[in-house]
């Protein structure tokens, strides 16, 4: 038998496999998934983001975007907490128009741990108030930890439960600029991690769980060996058949090629990783694509 996997320790939280289940929107990561990743030692989470467009008893309301997010993303809760005592996450992104509201939903239905990025989650602490909810931000630079830190640690006298370190080769939207992703040798996800490992130091014993373009037993072990706590992985998570998306979606991602892996300018302002079709060729072309958008849920967003 090989050796033991180490646990990974956030506050009075053990979980082994060090594995956290990174959040997908629009519906990809929900319950059916986060119960499975959970029943197996995991941490499971809950993407925030667009839940009530397709949950049933929003439907049938007169409710607005804000409301059907508020009603779906407690149905999602309730639902991890019937099939699952393990802990679990909620993943909320900074550029949320109602990134509030939903932090005051699992506050209220006592969350185990927020997961917070696509921003800096500068006032989290202040939202989350006395809660026993643990705290994650997800950083892409050591300048951001420290900027975090200490800003938590002097209006809100806490610092985060950990920190996830997400490089360049995550998917999905990044948090990084065109310029820097060109230059990817310097923004190789080991060299992240140490400057954030040190960089995290100062401010105590910070668990950091790397996260981006982690596939395989390899990865995590490689990333445990440098000083990691813990890895975060999401894609690898899509394929799987307690992942409750279209079989369809999961054909997109099973039969693409490394070629058809691009990075394009995201309507939310910033680049994202994503599988090459032609809607996306569209993008890439500079072409506009007739739509509208009622729902304005990320403050970034150009939806003109």
């Amino acid at each position: 038998m090989g050796n033991k996997l180490p646990d990974l320790m956030i506050g009075d939280l053990k979980i082994n496999p060090p594995i956290i289940q990174g959040g997908m929107g629009v519906r990809i990561s929900v319950a059916s998934l986060v119960v499975a990743v959970c029943k197996e030692g995991a941490i499971g989470t809950i993407a925030s983001v667009g839940l009530g467009e397709e949950y049933e008893e929003t439907k049938q309301k007169n409710l607005s975007y804000v409301e059907r997010s508020k009603l779906a993303l407690k149905a999602q809760i309730d639902e991890v907490k019937r099939k699952t005592t393990n802990p679990f996450a909620v993943n909320i992104m900074c550029a949320l128009n109602n990134y509030d509201d939903l932090v005051d939903v699992c506050v209220k239905n006592k969350v185990p741990i927020i997961i917070s990025g696509a921003g800096l989650p500068l006032k989290l602490p202040l939202l989350a108030g006395k809660s026993e909810t643990k705290l994650i931000p997800i950083v892409s630079s050591a300048r951001a930890v420290d900027i975090i830190c200490k800003t938590w640690h002097r209006k809100y006298n806490r610092l985060p439960d950990a920190l996830i370190v997400e490089g360049p080769l995550a998917g999905g939207h990044l948090g990084f600029n065109l310029a820097q992703l060109e230059a990817l040798e310097n923004l190789k996800l080991e060299k992240l991690v140490l400057e954030v490992l040190e960089r995290a130091k100062e401010f105590g014993n910070i668990p950091i769980i790397a996260a981006g373009g982690i596939f395989d037993g390899h990865d995590i072990a490689r990333f445990l060996k440098i000083g990691a706590s813990g890895v975060q992985i999401a894609t690898r998570f899509v394929c799987t058949h307690e992942c409750d998306v279209s079989p369809k979606l999961k054909d997109e991602f099973l039969k693409s090629k490394k070629e058809d892996i691009v990075i394009i300018n995201s309507p939310v302002g910033m680049p994202g990783r994503v599988i090459r079709n032609k809607f996306i060729d569209k993008i890439m072309k500079g072409e506009k694509v007739s739509f509208s958008c009622s729902y304005q849920c990320l403050k970034t967003c150009d939806s003109a």
